[in-house]
């Protein structure tokens, strides 16, 4: 064999472990999408809940926007306050048909929305609800937008989820069946979990699977490649202070929406009242928001705000859980506060 043969051989080998690699790990990651995205993860377009397929023909589609809270942290997708919504609405008014999609993601604040909502205009969405505000009330500015941390889903709109599964796993098999030991750093006043060769030998295997699924995802990321995120503060919202970057970011999301034909619900999300100064913090910074939002878009009657400041007691156990996120009872009693909103905004819609 010449040696260009050679060469045209060895390329040629490579292609093909590699597109066959990819293939199989396509499949594992189908199929871990499907096992997931009911419990605490994501469907393949990188959204919580079963794929909605195309819009049908007398249907008024909502989508919300949030994180954590909105995503549902804590209950499964079904028990998620955007899928208790929809079984609401639909109990409610037979015609026409709602649906709503959840693409909250946990620790998303506002600047992550309109990136969100241009993602996801292929879902032709009627309603667009944001509903964060606890994500923006560090003294830094939240500029995470989950999806665009993948080159696949910047690409192609698909979501990966198996590199996260399998390092997740392998993180539990290490320390004791606890996952979430991949996020901490060590605390030596943690007891100490000593797997055996066996078990680290497993674990080293899935880690090292997600780790050539991230080595194939930063190839990619070459291609596509994610700007620097920053709030644009050419613009000023005329929010005070802090709160300037968080106002700017939500009427950025509005007027996006807006101009794409959609109609919008901003939403107060309830108070914390975990201390007395966070509960300060919270109820100005939804002050200087709705201030903006009456500046703004007062003169629009497609844009409307829904204030659940005192809907749902946060420091009651049977509504949450952990002072912030809700139980199955919370997300009910939240959701209901939506229903009538959204109606509103549907008749004004289809008259």
């Amino acid at each position: 064999m010449t040696t260009r043969r050679k060469i045209l051989f060895t390329i040629a080998a490579i292609a093909i472990s590699a597109v066959a690699a990819s293939i199989v790990l396509l499949g594992v990651d189908v199929y871990l999408h499907g096992r997931y995205q009911k419990s605490a993860g994501f469907n393949v377009w990188g959204y919580r809940g079963t794929p909605v397929g195309r819009k049908q023909a007398g249907e008024y589609r909502v989508v919300v926007l949030g994180g954590s809270a909105a995503y549902g942290y804590g209950v499964t997708a079904d028990d998620a306050m955007p899928a208790v919504l929809q079984k609401l609405l639909r109990e409610r008014v037979p015609s026409p048909t709602f649906t709503v999609v959840n693409l909250g993601y946990n620790n998303e604040g506002a600047y992550s929305f309109k990136s969100t909502l241009q993602d996801y205009r292929w879902l032709k969405y009627d309603l667009a609800i944001l509903y964060e505000g606890y994500n923006d009330m560090g003294e830094r500015t939240n500029v995470q937008v989950f999806r665009h941390d993948s080159p696949v889903f910047r690409i192609a709109g698909y979501m990966p989820i198996f590199p996260i599964i399998f390092k997740e796993k392998a993180a539990a098999m290490l320390n004791g069946g606890d996952p979430g030991a991949l996020y901490r750093q060590n605390d030596s006043g943690k007891t100490v979990f000593h797997a055996s060769i066996a078990t680290r030998a497993s674990a080293g295997m899935l880690d090292a699977t997600a780790n050539v699924a991230r080595a194939l995802e930063a190839q990619l990321g070459r291609i596509a490649e994610e700007p620097v995120h920053n709030v644009d503060s050419s613009t000023s919202a005329g929010c005070a202070g802090r709160w300037g970057p968080y106002c700017q970011s939500m009427a950025a999301a509005v007027r996006y929406a807006r101009e794409q034909g959609a109609q919008v619900l901003v939403a107060t999300q309830p108070y914390l009242r975990m201390r007395d100064y966070v509960q300060a913090a919270h109820m100005a910074q939804q002050g200087e928001l709705r201030g903006m939002l009456a500046r703004q878009f007062s003169g629009d009657p497609s844009v409307g705000y829904v204030n659940l400041g005192d809907a749902v007691n946060l420091e009651d156990p049977q509504l949450s859980f952990d002072h912030m996120h809700l139980t199955e009872t919370g997300n009910r009693l939240a959701a209901a506060a939506f229903v009538d909103p959204v109606i509103a905004m549907a008749r004004k819609k289809t008259t």
